[in-house]
């Protein structure tokens, strides 16, 4: 263990994967600005250029594809990050709104993560290993989740009639989620796991029923898989003997009508409880039990996609919002808050079908990101009271400016930290968007598809009532300011 400590790294010259001496002395500057920076202090820098780090070179994205930037500047490009804060290769420090893309659950450099991985290592837990041969973390992370799938983490009462480490494939009358498919890196190989246990129940159960239909909110996005993306409605030229029924979120009449037009063709109901590929889209929990009902009643699986919303909430998972008991539930993004990906799919054991390697991911199973995905359950059971209080209030700050500027907003949308406004006009979206950007606002904007005009945030769970005013405030005032307007 010390003598681990004292290895010598491998000589990299001047940093080679930084670029030049320069870079890499702008990076350390930024990472000691940000480490000896009071919040306070950060929150009044934000969109101004820090003059503690120094002016350099940075690598251009001349190898990216197009659409990941090729030509593009690169001012706004992440140098360094610290809990809801980043310093931009422009040197100016920006305020991230969004969780470094909906994953960093708990901002940037979490120190405890941080310390509890480099213990993790020093103690003998590995990278990753075999999906054959699952160490601990792996194993503890499979029970917790099942607790959690189970009853969350609402109370005393609730956990203390969950055994830490529960029966797997145990017959209950109301059976739960008691399968775990930890083998997979990314949410979409979950998904796609999910999918393939429906198209294998549907030919078991329901063979000569004819082609199975998927029945699909319209917006949905449920990885990037082929299939999944077929979902989406793409690709249907490749596709045979297989419907999609895409219907409006939260139109019950629709959800009925399509149930009873397809009957027991029904393979599967898929949803998100917050639609964030959708302009953050609030999916109604009585919407979402009526659709268990009809499941139930057609003999169709029920899949619930929390790879955006697992995480972000005091019981973890929003299905506990809804009422119901999915089929599926599908987990990714924040489990382990971006330091490596890892995705799970919890499903009842009845449904336990697929062979080995049916569906599995080469750096699934990682034991170190197993290990950080049980810190973050932990951090988020200490901290519950206040990310619930801290994301209502948040959400509440910002359905109260649709209120203060009716003729520009239209609604808020979503739930808690993850929270967007509706905007009337496309334009104005996009105005807002470029406005809060130059102000220091990482912010997200949908308004690529017709109809689509609405500005995102999903703040990593480091959000207090400070930052939840300040960048309130900072919307407001674009908002009163409207830079973005001919007019102004």
């Amino acid at each position: 263990m010390r003598e681990t400590t004292h290895v010598k790294p491998v000589p990299l010259g001047d940093a080679a994967w930084l670029g030049p001496p320069q870079a890499a002395n702008a990076l350390a500057a930024a990472r000691r600005f940000l480490e000896a920076t009071s919040q306070a202090k950060l929150l009044q820098h934000v969109g101004r250029v820090v003059d503690a780090v120094p002016e350099a070179p940075q690598p251009d994205k001349r190898w990216f594809q197009t659409s990941f930037g090729r030509g593009a500047p690169s001012g706004h490009d992440l140098l360094t990050g610290r809990g809801l804060f980043y310093v931009a290769e422009d040197r100016r420090i920006y305020l991230d709104c969004t969780a470094g893309h909906y994953q960093m659950t708990w901002g940037y450099a979490h120190p405890e993560l941080q310390a509890l991985a480099i213990e993790a290592m020093q103690r003998g837990i590995v990278w990753d290993n075999h999906s054959n041969i699952p160490p601990a973390p792996v194993k503890r992370l499979a029970a917790r989740l099942v607790e959690i799938a189970g009853c969350g983490m609402r109370n005393a009462e609730c956990k203390a009639r969950t055994r830490p480490f529960p029966t797997p494939h145990s017959a209950t009358p109301d059976p739960q989620l008691d399968t775990v498919l930890l083998g997979v890196c990314t949410g979409s190989v979950a998904c796609a796991a999910a999918m393939k246990i429906t198209l294998l129940h549907y030919a078991k159960e329901k063979k000569g029923r004819g082609a199975p239909v998927f029945v699909v909110l319209d917006g949905n996005y449920h990885g990037t898989d082929l299939f999944a993306q077929r979902l989406r409605g793409m690709w249907p030229e490749f596709f045979a003997n297989l419907e999609v029924a895409p219907l409006e979120p939260n139109d019950p009449e629709q959800l009925e009508r399509t149930f009873a037009r397809y009957g027991e063709r029904v393979a599967g109901f898929w949803a998100e409880p917050v639609m964030m590929n959708r302009e953050a889209i609030l999916v109604r929990p009585e919407y979402l039990q009526l659709a268990r009902r009809l499941c139930d009643q057609a003999g169709a699986l029920m899949a619930i996609d929390e790879i955006q919303t697992g995480f972000w909430f005091p019981e973890v998972v929003m299905v506990h919002r809804c009422g119901i008991v999915p089929d599926f539930l599908v987990l990714g993004k924040g489990m382990t808050a971006g330091f490596h990906p890892l995705a799970a799919l919890l499903y009842k054991s009845k449904l336990d079908c697929l062979a080995q390697y049916d569906a599995i991911s080469t750096n699934g199973n990682a034991a170190l990101a197993a290990c950080v995905g049980l810190g973050c359950i932990a951090l988020i059971e200490r901290e519950a009271e206040r990310v619930g209080r801290v994301g209502a209030a948040y959400h509440a700050k910002m359905a109260a400016l649709c209120d203060e500027f009716p003729e520009l907003l239209a609604e808020v949308r979503g739930a808690g930290h993850m929270s967007g406004l509706k905007f009337r006009r496309r334009d104005d979206a996009l105005g807002f968007h470029r406005a809060a950007l130059e102000r220091g606002l990482w912010v997200r904007a949908h308004a690529y598809h017709e109809g689509h005009s609405t500005v995102l945030t999903k703040f990593a769970l480091l959000l207090d009532d400070a930052v939840a005013d300040f960048a309130v405030d900072a919307f407001r005032q674009l908002l009163k300011d409207r830079p973005w307007s001919s007019g102004s």
